[in-house]
């Protein structure tokens, strides 16, 4: 008999998808939260047959179980953990452990593609292209390398996931796997896919509206309170604030975090480490501990959110020869223009500022991080260049 403990996640449950594949009904698997595995490793070492195989994926146990675990391998060697998180190599210690955040090729790694290769090599399961395009879905998906190859199946993968509860998942994706030549999505699931982008869609242009800036520790967060989305929001809004180090998801229902990046400066595994979480550079999670309320509930709350630079103007444009005109909720003006291609200055109310910066891009950055300023509309930027013509000919 065998025995899986894994993540509830895509990444997870693709292992549990592996496992019945491999094992039938040869064994029992559950899904955990961060919170949850150590109980269940606890129930495991204490009830269990001692004869059941125990394999954790996508996960790992703290320092306690982390002893329980090796000493119990050393009288039975029943147990695997198969890990892909940065802040899970400390196992790779134990002969138990297998922890990879890279392969030898420098592809990133999943825990689903690493149980499948381990159940492959095993003699385990063998290998179908349907279930190594699947193994690729997933892992394109958890490392967001879909983004970078546009493969917006695996993104598609997910938002199944998340639409169907998961026994409806194993079980749809089970018989595709064993039936199947290839990995595909069906008629109905295209189309509820489809309103699904919708929704999330509109979800994103909502919390758009809501998310505050604050400086903690050497770096400038982005705050929004959510329930839903987090990946596909954490992305969106780290693309559309670009001048923010990483974005902080509050999920105040479930007393979660999530920290999310587009940068390759940030690892927001170390920020979610501060709070005892943990997970990948771009993306982690923590729980809403004591100090981590206070930091991003507490601090942060009076704070106005971020005003979006408008959307539809024909004049009032960013990088224009004209100069670009920005506001912020002081009602300070700044009046970005270029000296040279290589050289920008900011008018700060009228007056010119010292600063030189070397493109667009650095200037804006350097605005919105700093003064939290807005590209205002067309009327305000007509009114702005009126105003400064008026005050040039009575100088004259």
């Amino acid at each position: 008999m065998y025995k899986l403990l894994s993540h509830n996640d895509l990444d997870g449950v693709g292992c549990g998808i592996l496992a019945k594949l491999a094992f039938g009904k040869q064994v029992k698997v559950r899904y955990n939260s961060v919170s949850s595995l150590d109980r269940e490793v606890i129930w495991y070492l204490e009830n269990d047959d001692k004869n059941t195989f125990l394999f954790i994926t996508d996960l790992s146990v703290n320092k306690e179980n982390e002893q329980k675990l090796n000493d119990f391998y050393q009288t039975s060697g029943n147990v695997q953990l198969i890990d892909h998180h940065k802040t899970s190599l400390h196992f790779n210690e134990y002969e138990w452990g297998h922890v990879l955040v890279e392969d030898d090729q420098g592809k990133l790694t999943s825990a689903t593609s690493l149980f499948y290769h381990y159940l492959v090599s095993q003699q385990l399961l063998e290998s179908k292209e349907a279930i190594s395009e699947f193994v690729e879905l997933v892992r394109q998906y958890d490392t967001w390398e879909w983004e970078k190859n546009e493969n917006f199946d695996a993104q598609r993968l997910n938002a199944l996931f998340y639409l169907i509860s998961i026994e409806e998942f194993e079980e749809k994706m089970i018989e595709r796997l064993k039936l199947g030549n290839h990995f595909n999505f069906d008629e109905f699931e295209k189309k509820l896919l489809d309103m699904e982008e919708n929704k999330i869609e509109r979800y994103i242009k909502r919390k758009k509206k809501e998310i505050v800036q604050a400086k903690i520790g050497e770096y400038l967060a982005g705050v929004v309170y959510a329930e839903s989305y987090h990946s596909e929001l954490g992305n969106e809004l780290g693309k559309a604030y670009p001048h923010l180090d990483y974005i902080v998801i509050l999920n105040m229902g479930g007393k979660r975090v999530g920290y999310r990046t587009v940068h390759d400066h940030v690892d927001v595994s170390e920020i979610a480490g501060k709070y005892g979480g943990g997970g990948h550079a771009k993306a982690s999670g923590s729980s809403l501990t004591d100090a981590a309320y206070k930091q991003f509930v507490t601090n942060t709350f009076q704070l106005d959110p971020i005003r979006e630079d408008a959307q539809r103007n024909r004049y009032n444009l960013k990088k224009s020869s004209f100069g670009s005109l920005y506001k912020n909720i002081m009602e300070e003006t700044f009046f970005i223009h270029s000296i040279s291609d290589q050289e920008w200055k900011i008018d700060h109310n009228n007056l010119t500022l010292d600063q030189k910066f070397g493109s667009f891009d650095e200037v804006e950055n350097f605005l919105k991080r700093n003064y939290a300023a807005w590209l205002v509309r067309d009327d305000t930027f007509v009114a702005y260049l009126m105003n400064h013509a008026t005050r040039v000919k009575k100088n004259e």
